[in-house]
Parts: structure tokens; sequence; C-alpha cells
């Protein structure tokens, strides 16, 4: 097999994996499902970190769309008819056993994985949202920061989004429900009760 070949397989087993077994997993675990030496794996990567680092490139970059934060911006559409785009298509993504998985186990064992990924929501999606917000609400308003406040409404958003898949992925729940309608539900939901959280003016 070509190195670069072996290297990706590797890559594609170690993301099942980790989903499977949390990254406390041992690589000479993974070594023996995969019928190799452990010294195959450490050929290809200097350590377990570097190979974490590679599944964090397969898993969660690569799945990133850019088109997303462009859509977010798009003042021709309501906020509201943008993020339902931006979540239907995001749902799409990472409604996944693998993504979900490895997601939780990296923040529960304090890899910057989770932290790193969340920073890209909160700067690319989340704060651009806000801002938006603002503008729909009173276009006139002044472009003082945006409050905790603000931030944290659309967190909120995105959580009921991704308890979706936290449910079937984390929780073995059976979700039986069309994914695309329960985002619609759930963005319609939070920009109903906007008027209330946040009074224009």
């Amino acid at each position: 097999m070509r190195r670069e070949d072996r290297e990706k397989l590797i890559v594609t087993e170690a993301v099942r994996f980790f989903a499977e077994c949390g990254f406390e997993g041992q690589t000479r675990e993974l070594a023996k499902r995969m019928g190799i030496s452990h010294a195959v794996i450490y050929r290809h990567f200097d350590s377990k970190d570097a190979l974490i680092e590679r599944v964090y490139d397969h898993v969660y970059v690569k799945r990133w769309n850019p088109e997303w934060e462009p859509l977010v911006l798009d003042r021709s559409r309501s906020l509201k008819a943008r993020l339902t785009q931006f979540y239907i298509e995001y749902a799409g993504r990472v409604f996944d056993y693998d993504w979900v998985r490895i997601f939780v186990s990296s923040g529960l064992k304090s890899y910057g994985l989770t932290a790193r990924y969340l920073d890209l929501i909160r700067t690319k999606i989340i704060q651009p949202a806000a801002l938006e917000l603002r503008h729909e609400m009173d276009p006139g308003a002044a472009s003082s920061p945006l409050t905790e406040e603000e931030v944290e409404l659309f967190w909120g958003l995105h959580g009921a989004v991704f308890y979706i898949a936290i449910r079937k992925y984390v929780y073995g729940e059976r979700i039986e429900i069309d994914i695309e309608t329960a985002v619609r539900n759930t963005v319609t939901t939070f920009f109903d009760g906007l008027t209330t959280a946040v009074p224009n003016g």
C-alpha cells in the first residue's frame, strides 16, 4: 500500500476508534483493530496528539462550508431565512455518529479540539448573527460591542439544534423525526420568542 493511502486508512480508522472509545483509547488497540503493528502508526504520525490533530482536520475542518459565513451576512434575506438555511445545511454535515461523539469526548477529556471548534462557531456564526439581529431590529442601532446576553441568545439556538444529535448519538435515543422539519421549527420558535426577549427599541 502506498504511504499516503496507508496514512488515510489510519486516519479513517482512528475516527471511528476515537468515536467509540474516546481519546483515552490507546493507539496500540487501534493498531490491533486494524491488524497492523503499533509501530506502523508511528511511522506516519509522530505522536498520538499528531494523529488526533489529523482526526480534527478530517472530521471538523473539512466539513466546514466557508459559504456559511457570507450566508449569515446576506441582508437580501431575513435573518430567520438565513439561519434556517444554515442550520439545515449544518445538521446535514454534522449529525453524524463520529462527529458528535468525538466532539463530546474531546470536551470531556479537555483536549483543545472542542474549544477550537466552538471558537469557529462563535466568530463565524454566533457573533455575526447577533450583530445581524441588532441591525434587523434597529438599523440605526449604535455599533457598540455585543453584550453577553445578545451572544447567549444564539448559543441557545445553536444548542437547541445540536441537542437533537446529542440525544441520538450520545444518549442512544431513537430519533424518528424529519431533521429538516425539526430545525425549521426550532429556528421559528427562536424568532417568535425574540419579540419578548429583545424588545425593539
